[in-house]
């Protein structure tokens, strides 16, 4: 199913007697944001059914980041009330066969998930995290997984000399991915950030202060043509990223499809001009820089720069993210209708405690 706006709530009965080699967990505390709705939109192409799946050919179980907390092991090493970060099935448990276990963190290893990126099958041990309190969990639900992905983008860009546009334009500029990008492209890059936005979210896009010029969504062909451009589409609406590349043509350098705010009007592979629209995946770009700076350097550089990030995001007397939680699985259908149509408050961070 592509239509994040559309869900059901079923019931699964689970094993009485744990698989050996497993440990089963509760999924505790989890966010719901646009990034759901592009795993949704993309569950098929991407591979994000997947990882687990949901046994009807017509539906997918959205993922989710957050945490969960051991409830059931076999193993000596991870016992009954762990706390874990990681990726999870929007469901109240799931069971999981750790591999590779560390003090800080182990790997799935149930075999439908061998071949699928391994960022998605990595868990974090809380106890072994420096950067983890309890009283964070509900932020960094919402931003870990956000941040990482901006994080990596705005590398990517920094990478390949930013294609040798002189200026960067973001869609889906109220949302968090995006935002954080314009925010990491700051700091890594003396780049000017053009944020694209609907009229009803510019004036939270105005605050946010991290955009040098800000158009609503009817003003796109008011962009200067003529001006070297990466375009890094949050919304995945067709239309709008046709209408840009029209506008733009052969000053388009690169065209990154990251999120899906929005539904493509039209989703087909027409040839527009200027850089073919490509989609960013993540974990590609931290392969490339796992491999150059080691796991461990990655980790810590993402893990500096989004405390700095958060520190701002919920500071000051207009922070950029306010957090509010809901309680049991039937609000996630709504919260994912929301998110999916656009009618979600920017500024609102929203956890979903099972």
């Amino acid at each position: 199913m592509q239509d994040p706006a559309t869900s059901r709530l079923v019931a699964h009965g689970l094993p009485a007697l744990l698989p050996p080699g497993s440990v089963r967990v509760a999924v505790h505390r989890v966010a719901l944001t646009t990034n759901n709705v592009t795993y949704a939109r993309f569950g098929e192409r991407m591979q994000y059914w997947r990882f687990f799946p949901s046994g009807e050919a017509e539906w997918g179980i959205v993922p989710v980041w957050g945490y969960g907390e051991v409830v059931a092991s076999t193993l000596p090493e991870l016992a009954v009330g762990e706390r874990l970060y990681g990726y999870w099935p929007l469901a109240e448990t799931v069971d999981l066969q750790p591999q590779r276990v560390s003090p800080a963190s182990f790997v799935d290893g149930t075999p439908h998930r061998a071949e699928l990126s391994p960022v998605y099958n990595r868990y974090q041990r809380c106890a072994a995290d420096p950067g983890y309190r309890s009283a964070d969990e509900a932020a960094l639900a919402v931003m870990q997984p956000l941040f990482g992905t901006a994080f990596l983008l705005a590398d990517f860009l920094v990478d390949n000399r930013c294609f040798g546009a002189k200026r960067v334009v973001l869609s889906s500029a109220s949302s968090k991915t995006a935002y954080a990008t314009a925010w990491c492209l700051r700091e890594a890059a003396d780049m000017p950030c053009i944020a694209v936005t609907s009229a009803a979210n510019a004036g939270f896009v105005q605050r946010l202060g991290l955009y040098d010029a800000l158009l609503d969504y009817a003003q796109i062909e008011a962009l200067a043509p003529d001006v070297p451009t990466v375009f890094c589409d949050f919304s995945g609406n067709a239309s709008q990223r046709e209408r840009l590349h029209r506008r733009l043509g052969d000053a388009l350098r690169h065209s990154a499809v990251i999120g899906a705010t929005q539904f493509a009007e039209r989703d087909d592979d027409a040839p527009l001009p200027g850089a073919r629209p490509t989609f960013f995946f993540a974990p590609d770009q931290a392969r490339v820089r796992a491999q150059r700076w080691g796991a461990p350097e990655l980790a810590r550089r993402v893990g500096e720069a989004q405390q700095r990030f958060v520190q701002h995001a919920l500071g000051g007397p207009e922070p950029w993210l306010r957090l509010v939680e809901h309680r049991g699985l039937a609000a996630a259908g709504e919260l994912m209708r929301g998110l999916a149509q656009g009618q979600v408050d920017p500024s609102l961070g929203h956890v979903l405690v099972l």
